[in-house]
């Protein structure tokens, strides 16, 4: 997590918990950005303890009948003694120290700020004081989307005995709050936001009751474990942006079967935007219209040609690093109306990314460790905010790790079309190297092969408006554009 630093602006999460001090304690000094790569090694071996440290206590869950228990008092007491520090925020502060800080605040720039596709116009004027025009609205939109974070005490995993996820489950985390921005924008609305005033609405408290932390939740990270094993996903175990993208795809399959379940909870297909999965190697991805066309009469079962649809688009833009060239276009997708932001963040620390200013974005981070909390769709006067976060947090373009997955929401054909066109010129923009391409069909685009088949760096024309750009030519382009089969 090198390159990050922290200058406080917020003084804490809107989150209430005791357990969750990592935004109220005191501004930590901020150190000088980026450290010297001799310390990359370190990191991660730092990264390492601290991970193994988070999850040691809360990896097990403890056995209330066990007749034992009485006789280990004492080394009991002590041990939660030492759940307490390592889960708590002297922890979390002195993993900050080693691994490096997250820089928090707006910065001086007067650029424009977007995030999932609002564009906040940010100005300096002396003469207004402290009030920058712009900023108070995207402080209330930041504080309004979704957060959810490691959690502690909930039920054990099947029959793992994980009763936390602290240490190993911030791609979940991050891939969950992706998911239910998509439904809050619709079921609420985009310009929906959150406020004060009781009762909540129904529609908001439903959403945070399927992200529960049971298996009754039909969209907890118990059910998103069960649906990702045959990607290798597993409580205890970390994962990459591609295997979690499918899992969420098998997890919705899945709940298709409860008819009333599909309709109520999550009524919009989902279409992973990907090579084949039988071995297509290389190239920028191709969205399908056909294939998002037939996706969306396979979720209805033939009785719509047209659903809301998530998209979730996995891409590697590198080796170690992202390849500079992928950043402008990165920054764009931002100013998409149906973005819904990028699952990413450093080497084994999953984050989500949601605005973007300058060369730097603004995320929401899964760290925080806070206990279970469970939501009740029969309260509408429940406490949600654990679920949200005021602490603006935000890290380098140029220092995500190249392993990301990105995510739009469209919520009718209307809506798809307005995408394509937009990601089309993105694409005709990108000299060659495209984050994804787009194609009527199968027939009408090839990705260069790692073989060396390619289409010889033309555009290919089908029957469609929308050009397809190939990942370029020539021994210039296989250099540099560092693609990996997904």
């Amino acid at each position: 997590m090198k390159g990050f630093c922290e200058k406080a602006v917020a003084s804490k999460c809107l989150s209430k918990s005791p357990s969750d001090t990592s935004n109220t304690s005191p501004p930590s000094v901020c150190p000088e950005a980026g450290f010297p790569d001799s310390k990359s090694s370190q990191n991660s071996s730092w990264s390492t303890f601290f991970g193994s440290a988070f999850s040691i206590f809360d990896s097990h869950s403890e056995s209330s009948a066990c007749p034992r228990k009485a006789l280990h008092s004492r080394p009991n007491a002590w041990t939660a003694a030492m759940r307490k520090v390592v889960t708590g925020g002297s922890m979390r502060r002195i993993q900050e120290r080693v691994l490096g800080i997250a820089r928090t605040g707006i910065s001086n720039s007067t650029s424009d700020i977007w995030l999932l596709g609002v564009c906040y116009k940010i100005s300096q004027d002396d003469s207004s004081g402290d009030d920058v025009p712009g900023l108070p609205a995207f402080e209330q939109d930041f504080s309004s989307r979704i957060i959810l974070t490691y959690r502690k005490g909930f039920e054990a995993i099947d029959d793992s005995n994980y009763t936390s996820d602290v240490g190993w489950g911030c791609m979940l985390r991050s891939s969950q709050m992706l998911v239910a921005q998509a439904l809050l924008f619709h079921h609420l609305g985009r310009s929906w936001r959150k406020n004060s005033c009781k009762p909540c609405e129904l529609e908001y408290v439903d959403i945070l009751h399927l992200f529960g932390d049971s298996n009754a939740a039909p969209f907890s990270i118990h059910n998103l474990i069960k649906a990702g094993k045959a990607y290798d996903l597993a409580a205890g175990s970390w994962i990459g942006p591609y295997a979690i993208c499918r899992s969420w795809e098998n997890l919705v399959r899945s709940k298709r079967e409860a008819v009333d379940l599909v309709e109520r909870a999550f009524p919009i297909a989902i279409y992973i935007v990907s090579g084949d999965e039988d071995g297509e190697r290389g190239g920028a991805p191709v969205l399908c219209i056909e294939d998002a066309r037939r996706y969306c009469v396979e979720f209805s079962r033939g009785q719509d040609e047209w659903k809301p649809i998530l998209l979730l688009v996995p891409l590697v833009l590198g080796l170690e690093k992202v390849n500079p060239r992928y950043i402008p276009l990165l920054r764009a997708t931002f100013s998409f109306p149906h973005s819904l932001g990028i699952l990413g963040g450093k080497p084994g620390a999953s984050t989500y990314l949601i605005g973007v200013q300058d060369e730097e974005a603004f995320y929401l981070d899964p760290h925080d460790v806070q206990p279970v909390c469970s939501i009740s769709t029969d309260n509408l006067d429940t406490d949600t905010s654990s679920y949200h976060c005021n602490v603006i947090r935000h890290i380098p373009l140029d220092s995500l790790d190249p392993s990301l997955a990105i995510g739009f929401y469209c919520r009718d054909k209307d809506d798809f079309d307005d995408f394509c066109s937009r990601a089309s010129k993105l694409a005709d923009e990108s000299n060659g190297a495209p984050l994804f391409t787009v194609a009527q069909t199968h027939s009408t685009a090839k990705p260069v092969g790692h073989d060396g088949d390619s289409t010889k760096g033309n555009a290919v024309e089908g029957n469609n408006s929308f050009s397809v750009i190939p990942m370029g030519d020539g021994e210039e382009s296989a250099g540099e554009d560092e693609w990996q089969l997904l």
